[in-house]
């Protein structure tokens, strides 16, 4: 790579300049074989923004690659996805031989496409990148296979039937990564587990009497921090595993907060609304009703 401290790459051809590679086939999407990578000055760079989609295949990277707070020492077999503009510090980097594949293509090559909606729900373009997918070796011939189909497709004679072609094989990559993502949240349950019982302990805190802070409703960015995983990760994990949000758990333990104010005090149903964090009473009677089947007054009129 080019030497330089902070490395903003706007365009495919940018992207290839800054890996010593010949120019690219398609203006808008690239695939690159990282055993053709030169490496020998690979350490200058240490930060990296893509104003375009990027997803890497690694094997054999010594270095450390930082998203926020976090690090991530990548081993063979591993993915890594990224939006456009996110930052990618790498740290520790030392020249080595390269395996495996980046494929690169501009959000505007996907215009006219189903894929270009689709794309902004694949919570994996917004994970920290120590939460990497760990591809197995089925998985990893899998992606490759991918890739190599793609690679081909792109650097052939240019046609009416390419971009869809190659729109196509994207998609199915996604998808694919989308499975072995949520094969993952269950090969690694222990690990997943452990993180959910960390955020039913912080949550449980959180809305204690003597710690809850009532300036705020508790959002899953609060929690995601705290856990040192991106809100997307810690979404999809309970998600999976546990068959609601992270969202919709905040939402259930604060109704069992409500219920309990309102059996157990004689705070009146907007005053337990505020002290719940709540900006206007009709959110909370909304969200009551819709948890309860009641509004928080009938509720409480039940009891006595």
């Amino acid at each position: 790579m080019q030497s330089n401290k902070h490395h903003i790459i706007n365009s495919i051809s940018e992207f290839h300049s800054s890996w010593n590679l010949k120019k690219p086939a398609h203006p808008l999407v690239s695939v690159v074989k990282l055993d053709d990578v030169n490496t020998e000055d690979g350490n200058a760079v240490e930060t990296i923004v893509h104003n375009f989609y990027t997803v890497f295949l690694k094997k054999n990277f010594d270095g450390k690659i930082r998203y926020g707070q976090q690090y991530y020492d990548f081993d063979n077999g591993t993915m890594a996805f990224y939006a456009p503009k996110q930052c990618i510090k790498i740290e520790g980097y030392t020249p080595t031989k390269l395996e495996g594949w980046i494929l690169a293509f501009h959000p505007d090559f996907l215009h006219g496409y189903p894929l270009a909606k689709k794309i902004k729900e694949y919570g994996f373009f917004s994970y920290a990148t120590n939460e990497a997918l760990h591809v197995s070796e089925k998985e990893e011939a899998i992606v490759s296979g991918i890739m190599q189909n793609l690679q081909s497709e792109i650097e052939a004679i240019i046609d009416g039937y390419t971009q869809d072609v190659v729109v196509a094989h994207i998609d199915l990559l996604l998808n694919y990564c989308n499975r072995f993502y949520n094969r993952q949240f269950i090969t690694r349950k222990k690990v997943s587990n452990d993180l959910i019982a960390k955020f039913e302990e912080l949550l449980i805190a959180y809305l204690k009497d003597d710690s809850y802070n009532s300036t705020a409703l508790p959002t899953v960015q609060y929690f995601a921090e705290r856990l040192f995983v991106s809100p997307h990760y810690l979404n999809d994990m309970m998600k999976n595993l546990t068959g609601q949000t992270t969202q919709h758990h905040i939402h259930n333990h604060l109704i069992e907060k409500a219920k309990v104010l309102l059996t157990t005090t004689n705070l009146s149903v907007s005053e337990i609304a505020y002290q719940l964090g709540f900006e206007y009473p009709q959110s909370f009677n909304k969200l009551f009703k819709n948890k309860t089947s009641v509004t928080p007054l009938q509720f409480r009129q039940s009891f006595n």
